[in-house]
């Protein structure tokens, strides 16, 4: 073969491998474009259109009758009646959306959710109201027993120092009476509610013991020792019990020996639920117990001063003072 022959066929080589190189480029160019337009026309595709169209143009076509009028369209799967999911939501979105409707102007325009709406803010103002009221409330209670027990601390310490008489008298039934009392210790207490009830205190406690010279005896008879021993444990009292029992061991009569002491104790306590304070005494003026109601506002240094009197039976205003 001769040069010039070598060279043609060379060339015609070269030929053929650019124009299969071009071909391929451009098959590439062909399928990347096919790509792009599937993707395009899938974004567009409207399913719910496509759906109306062909019924629109099934309906077109029933009327004829024959065979080659039948237009080929999808198969209706919705019952009769129904609302395919996709329309349903896209009507609510119109509904909802720009120029639709608004929720908020529907519960404003209904009647009932307005009158119901009345009834609730006019129930929470209520609600804040009286939890405003019952803070306060206790608030006063919680200062009141806490200025309470800082003046009794300090009445007890300086009475438990000083030890004075106590001139008051106390009859047991009528057969003993207690007299020339003296004081022989006191002291004061106080308890608050729990944390979860924030705290505050619910109760102060003044206790003393006054001492009488002498003891005492009181006899009873038949039915009446019980009656007494019944009126003793009401008191307090310390008291031992001889019996003296028939032959059929029935209790004929009794002697009490009475231990010349007595329990004093006053209960300050708070009631949250009325707001009010409520004095539990015993033994305090009389043998037996009694009770008082004062209001938190009516506890001041006055007051106070009043009580310290009543311990000591000086005279005082107290009741007065308390039913302000």
């Amino acid at each position: 073969m001769s040069d010039s022959d070598r060279t043609a066929e060379s060339s015609r080589i070269l030929d053929a491998i650019r124009a299969k190189r071009d071909r391929r480029s451009s098959t590439v160019d062909d399928i990347a474009e096919l790509e792009a337009s599937l993707i395009a026309d899938i974004e567009a595709f409207d399913l719910n259109e496509a759906e109306r169209n062909a019924r629109r143009e099934q309906n077109g076509t029933s009327g004829g009758g024959g065979v080659g009028d039948t237009v080929w369209g999808f198969p209706e799967i919705v019952p009769a009646g129904a609302v395919r999911h996709l329309e349903r939501r896209q009507s609510v979105l119109q509904d909802y959306g720009p120029g639709g409707k608004d929720p908020q102007r529907i519960t404003q325009g209904s009647s009932l959710l307005g009158q119901l709406r009345v009834q609730a803010d006019n129930r929470q103002r209520e609600l804040h109201s009286d939890m405003a009221q019952r803070s306060a409330s206790s608030n006063a209670l919680d200062k009141a027993l806490k200025q309470m027990f800082f003046y009794l601390h300090a009445l007890v310490q300086q009475l438990n120092i000083v030890k004075p008489e106590i001139p008051r008298k106390y009859e047991v039934a009528g057969d003993a009476v207690f007299s020339d009392l003296v004081w022989q210790e006191g002291f004061s207490d106080y308890r608050t509610r729990s944390q979860s009830a924030g705290a505050m205190v619910e109760l102060v406690t003044l206790s003393y013991q006054l001492a009488a010279p002498s003891n005492f005896t009181i006899k009873r008879d038949g039915p009446a020792v019980e009656r007494m021993r019944a009126v003793l444990f009401d008191y307090g009292l310390q008291f031992t019990c001889n019996e003296f029992k028939n032959q059929r061991s029935y209790v004929e009569r009794a002697e009490f020996e009475i231990r010349g002491q007595i329990g004093v104790s006053a209960r300050w306590k708070a009631d949250f639920a009325k707001g009010v304070l409520v004095l539990e005494g015993r033994n305090l003026e009389r043998l037996g117990s009694a009770s008082y109601t004062v209001r938190p506002e009516a506890v001041d240094q006055e007051l106070l001063d009043e009580f310290g009197r009543l311990v000591l039976v000086l005279p005082n205003r107290f009741r007065a003072l308390a039913k302000r």
